[in-house]
């Protein structure tokens, strides 16, 4: 059962939130370290668990090494 209560849209960015994390060679675990988050923080924003603003956004994408309009394509 899908918990998220977010639209097809935000389901995308979430998609590519995974994509771009795999793509920098980055586990969950590291990811966090990086952001300054925990590793269920992480998890939970890849499920749509969470919504994201676009500082958050901004922030994840420069540790990620995309532009910010991967995401929000």
């Amino acid at each position: 059962m899908d918990k998220t209560i977010y639209s097809k849209e935000y389901s995308t960015i979430v998609d590519r939130l995974k994509r771009a994390r795999r793509e920098a060679k980055l586990d969950q675990k590291e990811a966090a370290k990086r952001l300054k988050r925990t590793q269920s923080y992480i998890s939970k924003m890849e499920n749509g668990q969470c919504r994201l603003d676009i500082l958050q956004l901004k922030e994840i994408a420069k540790t990620y090494k995309k532009n910010l309009s991967y995401f929000i394509k």
